[in-house]
């Protein structure tokens, strides 16, 4: 793939700690006292003391592992989407056969059977923007093509994320989303010629859509403050100028002069101009200048693709033979399929935001939480729906309305007014607990006139709205009003997350939950007359393992989030179904990073999206009380881990000092002191990304493992027989496979060992050196302050405790390999040694609200770009600037001094060796896969 960065003796001192920690591995059978992760990592740290490893080549000893990870990351991701090549061409054409001969000795099915099949959606590719941007964009785009097998070289590339702007997620989401879209223009040609072969006079008037792409980049305000609704109208206006300039390079090609490459260029003209007029804040006269722009170029700019389809029949009739129209045809799909936008628009808020804006409107003062009052708050807006009258929306208004969620649909509105009203836009719900959410959401959209132009769903993530799902829909679907949308929309979306879910009430529970809401969905369908209209599920998760991505292969991760016990039930009811899937930031966008990438993910979607849906007959069914006792029991342990103060401890401590930056949007809820960052009383404090990325650099996914153990011990025989013979269940365990993977309790309890003063001073008895025997009791009373030990240590025996169990009923789980293990190694050596250097500050009066004690504590908490800081300016490197200067007196003595060594010494080792506690964590997040 690409040259070696490094020299063979670091390959070889790499081999050879590897063999250290495969040694001390082999020893802990012997000793289980001893720890073989923090037994290497003192190691490391004595060479770095008595200079056989020098600091130079530490650097390019994490450097190695880095690139190494890098390559290996690259062919992970070839392999997961099932490699790429003409084969993933040949999967979209034998798709397009069976469509058309289920039974290949067969005539074809009817037209209309074949266009109804390839004319409706049945699977989206959602491009979400969330903080899981773990490369800069110059490597994730260097990754992707090593995924593709080209050959690159990332020497002088930075692995460590560099946090992007609003700007650049979306321009990084539109790259992914032109490939894909490159990608479905080859599956509709696929579909389009072999039609030709069966009906070539009428072939051409086909537009296929049977895969489409969505995206809430620059749309999705849930969680961030810093997108305005001036900045979701211009990244819509730029979707729709995306669109226009795709489609009329494709028509310039095949019919260049024609009334069709005029009409799309004069519109695409007219949509920059408009573009070119968007503020960036809400200045009243740049929004009247924007106003402007929009109703004057209204016509020209095309609010709908509908003018443009007489003269795509037009340029398909006169086009020069069959290769012209197919290419005609197969832009005209991607037109139709999409409307005037790159992809459909997916906006997101959460549902106090909706309450709050309806209580200023409405009046009404029942909480939606609140049982007791939910009966009145239904009633209230059920009347209220019925007596909405629609409201006019102008940009004046849009700048004066205060409400947040008022402002959404309202920007809603002009969009659907001046940028494109041919499709609806997906109103995503966060947090919806109550039924109520749903119908003030509806309420809402009429009454600012956009009822008939936006699906509301619902978000279900939390542990709540999991297990009332079947409850909140059903107080919806109650509504007379909320039924008629439904059947005018024809459509019923779900959101389901897996990242507050997965976090709270672990991974493997939450997908049982997430399939237990699925299989209801019919039920109350059925219930309340709604089989005619179609049910969108859409399932939004991260790309790792942290958060309900399965790592198997895109194939497994399909499967696995739409189990086919519940594609089944559905289709044996008669619900049309669409199933939809998120790809996530940097991480997730790199399974579109490259046109082969593309195209094989593609088909990997269009292969399950037409899977046939047979009878599965899958055990796990059957033993239906052992999978809710199994998962039941794993949630309940996991919902005690969360609880336990030692694990906020555990999170809290340092672990956020581990990650760089990865998002746009601010990634902790903790705020900020003088004495440093404060610390979590409970993980709800993380955002879940940094969360659970935490976990993966602690060496422990806890979030995946947690509770197996405890719940496979209640009937081990058939948790053992239900792996060998349940698809299902074998599929969530595989989930659990991969995480062990990352996983290596070893390597947490050094960590805890780390955190242990204890340690520190035992460390302090056994060494000879009276300095270092004085900077390890230091560290250890400096650990005393922060009083989490005790609770850490607890926590850990409870880990422990479950993960004993999980080995006995699975005693061949997989483990953290010598590679990774030494990465984690690496980092603690890191960590130990700038502890020790910070033990070696010069005590000082308090200085800027600070002491000595204050600094340590910060950089024990490894803190160390604010403690770096303050040290710089109560210890300056320079003498004072005003020591050769003549005052025109004689020379009073001058107090001021330098402190060169100190930094020399101290203060810049500890920069240098923090960015390395970085880099290996970049180095271990390439081998995880993803971060968060």
């Amino acid at each position: 793939m690409h040259g070696p960065l490094e020299s063979p003796p670091i390959a070889s001192l790499a081999h050879a700690l590897m063999a250290q920690i495969d040694a001390a591995r082999a020893r802990a059978t012997e000793d289980p006292f001893g720890n073989p992760i923090l037994s290497v990592a003192l190691s490391i740290q004595r060479r770095l003391d008595d200079g056989t490893l020098v600091e130079a080549d530490f650097a390019r000893l994490i450097a190695h592992l880095q690139e190494k990870a890098f390559g290996q990351r690259a062919g992970r991701i070839a392999a997961y989407v099932g490699g790429v090549g003409p084969h993933n061409d040949a999967a979209l054409a034998a798709i397009a056969a069976r469509l058309l001969r289920p039974d290949p000795n067969d005539s074809p099915v009817p037209f209309a059977a074949y266009r109804d099949a390839i004319s409706r959606p049945h699977f989206a590719a959602v491009f979400t923007a969330h903080p899981t941007f773990s490369l800069p964009a110059a490597t994730g785009a260097a990754l992707a093509h090593a995924a593709t097998g080209e050959v690159v070289d990332v020497r002088g590339l930075s692995h460590r994320p560099t946090a992007p702007t609003l700007d650049e997620e979306f321009d990084q989401a539109n790259a992914a989303i032109a490939h894909g879209r490159d990608a479905l223009d080859r599956f509709a040609a696929a579909l389009l010629a072999a039609a030709r072969e069966a009906w070539p006079d009428r072939w051409h008037t086909l537009m296929p859509a049977p895969v489409i792409l969505s995206s809430w980049v620059g749309y999705d305000t849930d969680g961030r403050t810093d997108i305005g609704w001036y900045d979701t109208l211009r990244y819509r206006l730029a979707m729709k100028r995306l669109q226009l300039v795709r489609i009329g390079a494709q028509v310039t090609a095949v019919v260049p002069e024609s009334a069709l490459a005029r009409r799309i260029a004069a519109a695409e003209a007219e949509v920059a101009a408009q573009l070119a007029a968007c503020p960036r804040d809400p200045d009243p006269v740049a929004v009247q200048a924007l106003a402007k722009a929009l109703v004057e170029g209204r016509d020209r700019a095309l609010t709908s693709p509908a003018p443009l389809l007489p003269l795509f029949e037009e340029a398909i009739a006169g086009a020069a033979d069959d290769r012209a129209r197919l290419a005609l045809g197969v832009t005209r799909a991607g037109l139709v399929g999409h409307g005037l936008a790159l992809a459909h628009t997916h906006v997101r808020l959460n549902a106090t935001q909706l309450h709050n804006a309806l209580r200023q409107r409405l009046g009404l003062s029942e909480d939606p939480e609140d049982p007791a009052a939910r009966r009145t708050l239904l009633a209230s807006l059920n009347g209220a729906l019925e007596a909405v009258d629609p409201i006019p929306v102008d940009f004046g208004a849009l700048l004066a309305e205060q409400a947040s969620a008022a402002r959404l649909m309202m920007t809603i509105a002009q969009i659907v007014k001046h940028v494109d009203g041919s499709q609806p836009v997906r109103f995503l719900v966060a947090e919806t607990e109550t039924g109520a959410t749903l119908l003030a959401a509806l309420w809402l959209a009429r009454l600012f006139g956009v009822g008939d132009h936006v699906e509301i769903s619902p978000l279900f993530e939390t542990e709540a709205a999991l297990e009332n799902g079947p409850r909140v829909l059903d107080e919806a679907l109650r509504s007379a009003a909320f039924r008629a949308y439904l059947h005018a929309q024809k459509r019923l979306c779900l959101q389901f997350g897996y990242s507050d879910s997965g976090r709270y009430v672990g991974q493997l529970p939450a997908s049982y939950l997430i399939e237990r809401l699925r299989l209801r969905v019919a039920e109350l369908m059925a219930r309340h007359g709604l089989s005619d209209v179609e049910l969108v599920l859409f399932n939004t998760h991260g790309e790792s393992i942290g958060r309900g991505a399965h790592p198997g292969s895109l194939a497994d991760r399909l499967d696995y989030l739409a189990p086919a016990a519940s594609r089944l039930l559905l289709a044996k009811s008669g619900i049309r179904v669409r199933e939809e899937s998120s790809f996530q930031g940097g991480d997730g966008y790199l399974l579109f990073g490259t046109g082969a990438l593309a195209l094989a993910s593609i088909a990997r979607i269009a292969e399950h999206a037409f899977s046939p849906t047979e009878e599965a007959g899958d055990p796990i069914y059957a033993e239906s009380d052992f999978a809710a006792d199994f998962f039941a029991t794993a949630r309940n342990n996991m919902a005690a881990l969360v609880a336990d103060r030692g694990y906020a401890a555990l999170l809290g401590t340092f672990g956020p000092a581990l990650l760089d930056r990865t998002g746009s949007r601010p990634s902790a809820r903790q705020a900020e002191g003088l004495g440093g960052p404060a610390m979590i009383s409970h993980p709800r404090e993380l955002r879940a990304i940094p969360n659970n990325a935490i976990l993966q650099q602690l060496g422990y996914l806890a979030n995946t493992l947690h509770g197996l153990g405890t719940a496979a011990a209640r009937a081990p025989e058939l948790f053992a027989d239900l792996r060998r013979r349940s698809p299902r269940f074998a599929r969530a365990l595989a989930f659990a496979e991969g995480a062990a993977a990352g996983s290596d309790l070893d390597v947490l309890r050094a960590v805890t060992g780390t955190l242990d003063p204890g340690t520190w001073l035992d460390r302090a008895a056994a060494t000879q050196r009276p300095g270092r025997r004085d900077a390890l009791v230091t560290i250890a009373s400096t650990l005393e302050t922060l009083l989490v030990s005790a609770s850490v240590q607890a926590m850990f025996r409870r880990l422990r405790s479950d993960q004993l169990k999980l080995l006995a009923c699975w005693p061949d789980l997989p483990r953290m390999d010598a590679e990774l293990a030494l990465l984690h190694a690496l980092r603690l050596a890191a960590i130990h040694r700038i502890w020790i250097l910070a033990a070696r500050i010069p005590d000082f009066s308090p200085r800027h609200g600070a002491t000595r004690a204050d600094l340590l504590a910060r950089i024990v908490r490894l803190d160390i770009a604010a403690a770096l800081d303050l040290l710089g300016r109560i210890f300056p490197a320079a003498p004072d600037p005003s020591a050769g200067l003549d005052f025109h007196e004689p020379a009073a003595p001058r107090a001021g001094m330098s402190y060169g060594r100190e930094h020399e010494q101290i203060f810049a080792p500890m920069r240098r060796m923090f960015d390395l506690v970085r880099e290996t964590g970049a180095a271990i997040t390439h081998r995880i896969g993803a971060l968060g």
